[in-house]
């Protein structure tokens, strides 16, 4: 599975989770941000976190990687940066 694939299936999740909310005009890509681009709040981020982990497997401890984050980092999170995670978790 490419960097790309990793990719379109967090924002395939990322829709799911924003549901009624999204925006077709919406674009995930590699530097969009969760806060300012996306506006996710925090309950929507744990539903993430929950689809993240269910397809990819225990393996990929989103919720443990998150938690080592700084407050300022993880409000500048971008989409990216998680697929690099889970990339790295392979």
């Amino acid at each position: 599975m490419s960097r790309e694939d990793t990719l379109q299936i967090l924002a395939g999740f990322i829709r799911d989770v924003i549901g009624d909310e999204w925006d077709d005009d919406m674009e995930v890509a590699f530097d969009t941000s969760f806060s300012d681009d996306l506006e996710l709040e925090s309950i929507e981020f744990v539903a993430l976190a929950e689809s993240v982990q269910a397809h990819f497997g225990d393996h990929v401890d989103f919720v443990g990687w998150i938690s080592n984050l700084e407050l300022d980092q993880i409000i500048a999170l971008t989409v990216g940066e998680v697929v690099d995670f889970v990339e790295s978790c392979r």
